[in-house]
């Protein structure tokens, strides 16, 4: 059964959001260009930064609908990742909380798109 490997967000400006992941990813794009932008991630997931302007089909979604969620092994590590990006100044939508699956907090991209840390506990 193939399983996803390639996610695509549609964003307004590729290269600003480029430079935005690569802050919080801590590693550098491999593609950059006005319209696209492209990482390979740990064990080769990819994602790519499309200009929505140029994307076809035309999108009709909005940012904000859907989430990248990043799993990390302790509670500790969530607060520890808050504080890192918090020099980046991201937009915090969830400051680090426990919730009722475990510690999460969440950030937005430039363009809204929702970025969750957590861990699971229990």
């Amino acid at each position: 059964m193939p399983h996803p490997t390639y996610y695509l967000l549609h964003v307004a400006d590729p290269l600003a959001s480029a430079a935005f992941y690569e802050q919080i990813l801590g590693v550098a794009p491999v593609e950059t260009a006005p319209t696209f932008s492209l990482f390979v991630l740990e064990g080769g997931v990819k994602l790519g930064l499309w200009s929505k302007a140029t994307v076809e089909p035309a999108t009709a979604g909005a940012p904000g609908g859907s989430e990248i969620g990043i799993a990390v092994k302790a509670p500790a590590e969530v607060d520890a990742v808050a504080a890192a990006w918090d020099k980046f100044s991201p937009t915090i939508l969830q400051a680090p909380v426990d919730m009722d699956f475990g510690r999460s907090f969440m950030i937005a991209d430039p363009d809204g798109h929702r970025i969750r840390v957590f861990a699971v506990t229990g």
